[in-house]
């Protein structure tokens, strides 16, 4: 009995334990799916500012929204297709860690331009302004080459595997078009007649070694009609019934 109990206290022990741990993972993977909620929200209303900026301020100001707007947008554009690319291409790895190690200058760079964003002395930061031209469009210009790299390697596999796929059906066309009839089989079982050396055809007549009974005989047993030619599309023919 105290072994009974014993056990039911561990079953107890284990569903309640494994309950907290379902319970923690649960709580983790929602508050990440807020987190990433939150981020992605705000990513959106700040693209949308610096868009806004972009187009309807002048000056400093307007130059840095610009870098800042050309630098996410390729540095996303190029995680989504080399993320997405690397779960169907394992080659894809290395290029996506190399965008890691490219995505460190990108933030640095980015938060240096929101930096610049607020700061008062703008004759300064317009003679800054070459330079962050420069780095921007390094960066980018890296930042596109992977991501239409990764797109020209998946279409390549396309058009392979589509290839294939097509000279695959043409094969398959070909022998479906393809068909050969057997041919005929004598009846009886008997091969060709030959010739008789007196030069007369059996066939022919009542010539010599052939007389009337055999032209009754042959009357009288009509060809078979199952030992006739079929052809794979033409259906078996039922059975006569006699009423």
């Amino acid at each position: 009995m105290e072994a009974v109990i014993l056990i039911l206290g561990l079953l107890f022990f284990a569903f309640v334990a494994l309950g907290v741990y379902a319970t923690v993972k649960a709580v983790g993977a929602a508050k990440r799916g807020v987190d990433r909620t939150i981020t992605q929200a705000r990513r959106t209303v700040e693209d949308t500012a610096l868009r806004a900026k972009s187009y309807g301020q002048v000056g400093v100001g307007g130059e840095l929204a610009q870098l800042r707007l050309a630098l996410r947008t390729s540095m996303r554009a190029t995680q989504e297709a080399l993320e997405t690319g690397a779960v169907e291409d394992a080659s894809l790895s290395e290029s996506l860690g190399l965008f890691q190690r490219l995505s460190a200058h990108g933030r640095e760079l980015d938060d240096e331009l929101k930096r610049l964003e607020r700061e008062p002395d703008r004759a300064t930061v317009a003679s800054l302004l070459p330079g962050l031209k420069q780095r921007t469009e390094r960066i980018t210009h890296s930042a596109d080459s992977l991501r239409w790299a990764a797109r020209d390697r998946a279409r390549q596999f396309i058009e392979d595997d589509l290839d294939a796929l097509n000279a695959q059906i043409d094969v398959e066309a070909g022998a479906l078009r393809h068909w050969t009839v057997e041919p005929d089989e004598p009846v009886g079982g008997q091969g060709k007649p030959q010739p008789r050396g007196d030069g007369h055809d059996p066939g022919q007549g009542h010539g010599p070694g052939r007389g009337p009974v055999d032209d009754v005989a042959q009357a009288i047993t009509a060809p078979d009609p199952r030992r006739q030619t079929e052809y794979p599309w033409q259906k078996a023919a039922r059975p006569e019934t006699t009423n």
